[in-house]
């Protein structure tokens, strides 16, 4: 839904012409969540229940809460995740690589994708309809050893993530949405599981730096890092500079 609509003109009749034409109102409806999570985006919390999610819920994604202890007068305690229990646990994906990352305010980690493993001799739509439409609860079909899924905790800042199924065969569902880091409590401290195929971006959302830790399936392959419209991560110097530095004496 657009965020402005037309102004009512008789209430600018004291405007000029040219400003009345150009004039626009913000619009303040409320977009549905399912249409909100593949818009303008929602905060992160709001997807803890799929409930009226299922049409429009990327298969294979997942978000469950993390709590934030406070420790008054000395900071906070934020557990990560526990192989023994949870999601991870009833998935069976126990990372084989943990890393850290931070984004300066003002930069983007923008789409990048790990390729999905297609057993031989399968057909790619086949599989994929299989493993998360036909049998999507049959996790030791999953070959988490193959290919990298993510697992990704903001532990400070506040990040807006973009994801985009692009695996073959399925519907090409749109998430957005909102994550706060451990010095924010509250019900936007989530982490998010992320299939391979399923293209992902982030950014932070304020002035302040971002803070990631993020566990994968695999240890870091080169092979497995693909790149779809990833120019925002580039940090271009400015024209003069370029055609200086570029230039002959």
């Amino acid at each position: 839904m657009a965020e402005t609509e037309k102004a009512d003109e008789s209430q600018w009749q004291g405007l000029g012409v040219e400003a009345r034409a150009g004039l626009e109102a913000r619009s303040y409806k409320k977009a549905s969540l399912p249409e909100r999570l593949a818009g303008s985006g929602v905060d992160a919390g709001e997807l803890l229940s799929r409930q009226g999610l299922e049409a429009v819920w990327i298969p294979g994604v997942e978000i469950f809460r993390r709590t934030v202890y406070q420790q008054r007068h000395r900071g906070y305690f934020a557990e990560l995740a526990r192989g023994t229990e949870g999601i991870l646990h009833e998935i069976g994906l126990w990372p084989r690589q943990w890393a850290t990352a931070l984004m300066f305010a003002g930069t983007a980690k923008g789409f990048h994708i790990h390729p999905p493993h297609i057993p031989e001799g399968q057909d790619a739509v086949e599989w994929m309809q299989r493993l998360f439409v036909n049998e999507p609860r049959r996790y030791d079909l999953r070959p988490y050893d193959k290919e990298q899924w993510d697992v990704m905790f903001m532990v400070r800042g506040i990040s807006e993530m973009f994801l985009i199924d692009e695996r073959a065969g399925m519907p090409r569902r749109k998430m957005r949405f909102f994550i706060e880091g451990d010095q924010m409590p509250g019900a936007n401290n989530v982490a998010v599981v992320i299939p391979p195929g399923v293209a992902h971006a982030l950014r932070p959302a304020t002035s302040e730096e971002l803070i990631m830790v993020y566990g994968t399936s695999t240890v870091f392959q080169p092979e497995f890092e693909g790149r779809i419209r990833s120019g925002v991560e580039q940090a271009f110097p400015p024209e003069d500079w370029e055609a200086w530095w570029g230039g002959t004496r």
